[in-house]
């Protein structure tokens, strides 16, 4: 079962996966190319560009399998350095997507037949603040 965050033009959607529409990630990798009609978004392709895995570590695109491995790094992905030379021991997810990944991240690289505005539409404004009165 994933969670897909799904960015389209600057915006983020949330969408969970039951098993049998999870199927069609199982073994893909970062910046494979995903049909979206297995999962309810007919004529949509989308591209998986990370995620993270039941414990939190991020998916790195270069790392090849789907295990975990410390690396020593200095730039890219799932790192940040603070000053010139510095090193950071990571431990991060390979690239390919496993049972143990909950969070998908991907692009959408052709819409379909729906706006993806009208697959997820935007909340009501039913929290919008009511002038409140003032007391005399």
């Amino acid at each position: 079962m994933f969670k897909l965050v799904i960015n389209h033009k600057g915006k983020a959607y949330n969408k969970e996966l039951n098993d049998s529409e999870s199927s069609a990630f199982i073994g893909k990798k970062i910046k494979d190319k995903v049909s979206g009609s297995g999962f309810g978004f007919k004529n949509y392709e989308f591209e998986i560009t990370g995620g993270s895995d039941k414990d939190g570590f991020p998916m790195r695109y270069d790392l090849p399998g789907a295990g975990r491995k410390k690396l020593l790094l200095t730039r890219g992905p799932g790192v940040k350095i603070k000053r010139k030379g510095m090193r950071k021991r990571k431990t991060l997810r390979g690239n390919t997507i496993a049972e143990d990944i909950k969070q998908i991240n991907i692009n959408v690289v052709k819409e379909g037949d729906k706006k993806i505005i009208e697959i997820f539409p935007p909340k009501s404004e039913e929290k919008k603040e009511t002038p409140k009165e003032e007391k005399k």
